[in-house]
C-alpha cells in the first residue's frame, strides 16, 4: 500500500504501458472489489487517463482527491464511494 497525498493509506494499481480503454475497464473493475471509503491510487500513461478516470468516478460515484503528471505518467488518487 501507499500513501495518499493526505498520509491516507491507498492501494496502487500501476496502468503504464496500457492505452485506452484498458486503463478505466481496471481502475472500475479495481474499485468494484473495495470497501467504500477505501482509496486506489492509479498510475497510467495513456494521456486519456485524465479524462477518463475523472468522467468513472463522476459516472459511477467515487471521490477523484486528486490528479498530477509526473513526467510522462499520471497518478490519479480515488475514494471508492458508497454504491
Amino acid at each position: 500500500m501507499a500513501m495518499g497525498d493526505d498520509g491516507v493509506a491507498a492501494r496502487e494499481l500501476d496502468l503504464v504501458g496500457l492505452n485506452c480503454p484498458l486503463p478505466a475497464m481496471k481502475t472500475r473493475r479495481a474499485l468494484a472489489r473495495m470497501r467504500p471509503g477505501e482509496r486506489l491510487l492509479v498510475r497510467a500513461s495513456d494521456p486519456l487517463a485524465a479524462i477518463d478516470l475523472p468522467h468513472l468516478c463522476a459516472e459511477d460515484g467515487h471521490v477523484l482527491i486528486g490528479l498530477v503528471r509526473e513526467g510522462a505518467v499520471i497518478v490519479v488518487e480515488i475514494e471508492r464511494g458508497g454504491a
